[in-house]
């Protein structure tokens, strides 16, 4: 049993229709003082209704106040989850999205699955990007160690998952026992930032976007990065490709229908991936399990649900029928 103090709710910052409660998880294993996840509610939800659990990926927060009512009205209860060290939980003196240990996550992900069912039948996370990786981990561990909570588990929807490396396979073989050896001996060393400009500008309102964020929570450049957490990340990627992992429940994998890596914006930038390589998504998601729908959706963007109207449709659609059909 995850043990933790959980607050009272209280308005979130994006205004009275949301209200949030802090998970106090105490102190952090990585040594940055105490740790603090939120978990985030939308609206007075019933508890007959099944609940979807938002939960964001690296350089990122929970923001997408129209995923909120679209899955409300389309008669799912509707919470999300900012993990420790990012986005509304991140503490003074901690750095952002900072872990050398995926596992750590486990704590707040179960604590929020635990306070959601109290209310709820059961839960679907929707998990972008780094999330999309964490998540599909956590649902193994469950369904291997808590079969009580993982029966809990009506599904899992991944929005463009980060399950392998988006450079050439020859220099991620030459990077990877680089980066362990000195992930391991090093790792507050920091690393470049992946390059998130081309996608942080596509997507924000004051660049060539349509949507408003907190640049603090969600830098258009991205967060610093550090090398004990590219070691983990590694990691963790690698236990998906030797097949380790089963996350015992019906996966639904959205993303772009195309990518374009390593380049500056330009007007092609609004309608792919700019941060992951689609193809690898298609070819590893099926990994995670036996019951597996991979969809992607032309002109959508890294986070498919931040995309133009056309394909962000496309995408909201195609997650009510997934959850519909269940």
């Amino acid at each position: 049993m995850t043990v933790a103090d959980i607050s009272d709710w209280y308005e979130d910052l994006l205004g009275p229709d949301f209200h949030a409660r802090d998970i106090n998880l105490g102190p952090d294993p990585e040594g940055e003082g105490d740790i603090v996840a939120t978990l985030v509610r939308y609206g007075e939800p019933a508890a007959s209704r099944s609940a979807v659990l938002w939960v964001h990926g690296m350089t990122d927060y929970f923001f997408h106040e129209h995923v909120a009512r679209a899955l409300d009205e389309a008669g799912y209860a509707f919470y999300a989850l900012d993990l420790r060290k990012c986005g509304r939980s991140c503490q003074e003196g901690q750095r952002w999205h900072y872990s050398t240990d995926f596992r750590h996550y486990f704590a707040e992900l179960t604590v929020a699955l635990d306070l959601v069912t109290a209310e709820h039948p059961d839960v679907i996370p929707i998990a972008h990007s780094t999330a999309g990786m964490i998540v599909p981990l956590w649902a193994a561990h469950l369904a291997r160690n808590d079969s009580a909570r993982h029966a809990k588990l009506g599904g899992l929807i991944l929005n463009s998952p980060w399950l392998d490396m988006m450079y050439p396979k020859p220099l991620v073989r030459v990077l990877r026992p680089v980066v362990n050896i000195l992930g391991r001996v090093a790792p507050g060393v920091e690393i470049p930032g992946g390059n998130l400009g081309a996608y942080g500008m596509s997507i924000h309102r004051d660049h060539h976007g349509d949507w408003d964020f907190d640049v603090t929570f969600k830098p258009v450049r991205g967060h610093r990065k550090y090398l004990g957490w590219l070691r983990e990340v590694l990691r963790s990627q690698a236990r998906i490709h030797r097949d380790e992992i089963d996350v015992g429940v019906p996966v639904l994998t959205l993303c772009s229908a195309g990518s374009q890596l390593g380049r500056p914006y330009s007007d092609e930038s609004t309608g792919v991936d700019t941060v992951l390589d689609t193809r690898q998504i298609q070819r590893c998601a099926p990994q995670l399990g036996e019951d597996v729908t991979v969809h992607p959706v032309e002109g959508a963007l890294h986070d498919v649900f931040l995309s133009k109207p056309g394909p962000l449709a496309e995408a909201l659609g195609t997650t009510i029928d997934w959850l519909r059909r269940r």
